[in-house]
């Protein structure tokens, strides 16, 4: 059988012992490594492994050895309790072994838990599970995690309670950052929320998500906005050493003074503006760029979006003149104009 979208989330954190087997593929391996991480562990705890009740199996083993999984799903161990048969990394020329295996399954049998790239619609493995009756076939794709799987994910981390502001936060980083990072940043606020009963907020997220480029353009870009010219320089040393592209700072300059205009020209005033963006922006960073768009104007933001689009042009140019020195010296001229 065929799982997907909350039915597959659910499965993957409530597994039941009494299937047959689970097929896991997907392009992204980080994603079907973690999935797989989850189920196995519903399955046999976190001692499974070290009580043997989980035998891995590799693709190139098996197919040394097609007796390997018929083995590992008969075995009977000294331990009590459910166990698991994983073979990695399968592809459709292990579809025959795999599904005498599974003809042989019995109650009490091990499970076989199966991970793949990704399959297309028409692959033999992929069809052996969809097409079982007692087993499942879960599709991964590159879609960022939802609610749902964001909240399971702080669940098995044990992470307490989370405002709004601190979810949509979360939900909107999943969006720029791998499954696995995600993962990692929601065990270390866990961590940082220890003993802490007040919900997890949005200033929590962003004080512990992972820096990137984008967030060091962000940093520049907020330290022009808000008229402070002596802090440019480090910053920029900063971008250059990290291999930022003169255009896409010029690029990242224009989009926000450009979301700063849009908020501030609305007729129902600035706050109303910001809460229009698309994608929506919450928490800390919205009171800042409220802060800025109402600081600026929407006349001197004319202005410097002109300086922007004037800069923009040249660089794309055959002009002679270097170009990180004049992005450096644009962003000086609007952090003055910041200030008058």
């Amino acid at each position: 059988m065929k799982l997907g979208g909350r039915e597959a989330v659910g499965y993957f954190a409530k597994p039941d012992p009494n299937k047959t087997g689970l097929l896991i593929y997907g392009a992204d391996a980080m994603r079907v490594a973690l999935r797989r991480q989850e189920v196995i562990k519903a399955l046999v705890g976190p001692n499974g492994d070290d009580e043997m009740r989980l035998a891995r199996i590799s693709a190139a083993e098996l197919r040394k050895d097609p007796a390997l999984l018929s083995d590992a799903i008969k075995a009977q161990g000294f331990f009590p309790g459910p166990r698991v048969a994983f073979v990695e990394d399968a592809a459709d020329g292990l579809t025959k072994v795999i599904s005498d295996a599974m003809i042989d399954w019995q109650l009490g049998d091990a499970q076989v838990i199966v991970t793949a790239k990704q399959l297309p619609a028409r692959s033999k493995l992929r069809k052996l599970f969809e097409g079982h009756k007692n087993a499942f076939a879960v599709g991964l794709y590159d879609d960022p995690p939802g609610r749902d799987e964001i909240e399971g994910m702080m669940r098995s981390a044990g992470c307490g309670a989370v405002d709004r502001d601190g979810m949509d936060a979360l939900t909107a980083l999943s969006r720029e950052i791998g499954p696995g990072d995600l993962r990692q940043l929601i065990e270390k606020l866990a961590l940082f929320k220890l003993g802490d009963r007040t919900p997890l907020t949005a200033m929590d997220v962003e004080s512990l998500a992972p820096q990137s480029t984008e967030a060091a353009l962000d940093d520049v870009i907020n330290i022009v906005a808000e008229g402070r010219t002596a802090e440019i320089g480090p910053v920029m040393q900063k971008l250059r050493a990290q291999g930022v592209q003169p255009v896409g700072l010029c690029i990242g300059a224009m989009r926000h003074f450009r979301q700063l205009h849009a908020a501030s020209s609305d007729p129902m005033g600035a706050a109303a503006g910001m809460g229009k963006m698309r994608p929506p922006v919450f928490g800390p960073r919205r009171d800042r760029m409220l802060r800025q768009a109402q600081g600026w104007g929407m006349h001197k933001l004319e202005t410097a979006i002109g300086m922007l689009t004037d800069t923009d042009l040249q660089l794309r140019s055959t002009s002679r003149a270097p170009q990180m020195a004049s992005v450096e010296r644009l962003l000086v001229r609007l952090s003055m104009l910041a200030r008058r």
